[in-house]
């Protein structure tokens, strides 16, 4: 499982992909976009950004994995949407826009499961690693008038 220290660095070293590059680099992996997701720490109350891929794109929502590489814990990115579903999240390096991110439920999870792995079979070997249930969450933008 990935250590805190190397899902930070992979994160730091994302970011210097995308600024060294002017956003040439690291806006899409396998084919997926890539995001930066902003939440507010659920402790501290400060904001926090994580680098994510979606798997899934349905129109103007995006699905993200809660993934942790298969680690036994949840990301505390997660933790933070939970407590305070209002996000910032960039899209390929675009400008940040308001957002809702919502855990799937059951239901919802069932049916997007599967088309996650179709799309990228790196989460299946994820959840192999753990046995918590991988949540997914859908990240849908906030009505003009929310702003």
């Amino acid at each position: 499982m990935p250590s805190n220290f190397a899902l930070k660095t992979m994160n730091t070293a994302h970011r210097a992909l995308l600024k060294v590059s002017c956003g040439k680099l690291g806006n899409d992996f396998s084919g997926m976009p890539s995001i930066e997701l902003v939440t507010i720490g659920r402790k501290s109350g400060r904001p926090h950004a994580v680098m994510l891929t979606a798997p899934i794109v349905d129109g103007d929502t995006y699905v993200v994995v809660a993934s942790r590489g298969g680690d036994p814990q949840h990301p505390a990115w997660l933790h933070n949407v939970r407590d305070n579903p209002d996000v910032q999240v960039s899209v390929r390096s675009g400008p940040r826009q308001p957002m809702t991110a919502r855990i799937a439920n059951a239901e919802e999870r069932a049916e997007l499961w599967p088309r996650v792995i179709a799309a990228q079979k790196v989460y299946a070997g994820y959840q192999k690693k753990t046995t918590r249930e991988i949540p997914l969450v859908l990240l849908t933008p906030k009505p003009a008038s929310a702003n």
